[in-house]
């Protein structure tokens, strides 16, 4: 029987301090599964299963969600399917239920592609490419949108990764989260003001443990140094899983389920470090928006490495 998340391509790299693999699927081209100098370093799932609460998938041409699934262009409202029927929000993006197909593949590295096509609510025609490749540095995912339409499409991109330290219970890991405002939102989970995170429960600048909170927050305000925006997760015993992102990642959105489906079949505590170039809503307030010029390339970059003890900090 094929899997439902179609082809599964495996990735290998052996560096100085160990193996590290990966499997990204042809679905979403999801990143199903990421060991990085041999520590489980993203929360898997079985090749036999949909990506669980949007575990490892791509999100163009927009993260998180749009209220009411509509949108304003040119003075004509703009209305996407519903994707997320419980608030009536369109969520993700439109190649979450895609096929990517390959353009290019070594032993450690795998180039996806597919189109966004024009459709409700979306008049555009995208072409867009993934590229997930291990090196010394751990996993980088490299981004490329190319405006084919006639004219100027609103564009943003995200990622949806669950990060792990190995073994170690997720709600033992140490969050951090550089990013100075955090995002109130509605009863839809949209934005209604961004507010400095001085003095909140939710400033995780200094750390917490991920089973002391309850999140499933926007962040922004993300800080960067020698040209990265850093978050991370930490074991008691000082090693962590980093996320990173170039300058165009601003946001970032951290959501803490305690009931991921684990490939044990049970369900259990995980975290999403969500990566984005805009926040929520962006559509209709225009922030963190790239307008991307008719047959204007855009590139980007982040990725996930792992840090072992010794060049990591703990929570005291």
């Amino acid at each position: 029987m094929r899997a439902p998340t179609g082809q599964q391509f495996a990735l290998t790299f052996t560096g100085e301090a160990g193996v590290s693999t990966a499997i990204v699927t042809e679905l979403a081209a999801s990143l199903r599964e990421l060991f990085l100098d041999g520590i489980e370093s993203t929360q898997s799932h079985t090749e036999d299963v949909l990506p669980p609460m949007g575990d490892g998938i791509v999100l163009v041409p927009w993260p998180n969600r749009i209220k009411d699934a509509r949108w304003v262009l040119d003075g004509t409202t703009q209305q996407l399917d519903i994707s997320e029927p419980a608030t009536g929000n369109a969520i993700h993006g439109l190649l979450r239920n895609t096929a990517y197909q390959v353009a290019r593949q070594t032993a450690s590295s795998i180039t996806l592609e597919a189109t966004v096509f024009p459709q409700h609510g979306y008049p555009f025609l995208l072409d867009t490419r993934v590229e997930y490749s291990l090196g010394d540095d751990g996993l980088t995912v490299t981004h490329t949108i190319v405006n084919q339409s006639a004219s100027v499409a609103p564009v943003a991109v995200g990622a949806h990764p669950y990060l792990k330290v190995g073994d170690v219970p997720v709600a033992d890991l140490v969050l951090r989260v550089d990013a100075s405002t955090q995002f109130e939102v509605d009863e839809k989970a949209i934005p209604t003001a961004e507010v400095s995170l001085d003095g909140s429960e939710f400033d995780l600048r200094g750390g917490r443990r991920v089973g002391e909170v309850t999140l499933d927050h926007g962040f922004g305000g993300v800080g960067i140094q020698n040209g990265e925006r850093v978050h991370s997760v930490t074991a008691p015993d000082g090693s962590r899983t980093e996320l990173w992102g170039d300058e165009h990642f601003r946001f970032v959105q951290v959501y803490t389920p305690t009931n991921f489906p684990l490939e044990d079949g049970t369900k259990g505590q995980a975290v999403a470090i969500e990566p984005m170039t805009a926040p929520a809503n962006a559509f209709n307030t225009g922030e963190g928006l790239r307008q991307l010029a008719p047959g204007e390339t855009w590139l980007l970059r982040w990725g996930i490495r792992h840090r072992a003890p010794g060049l990591a900090t703990v929570l005291d």
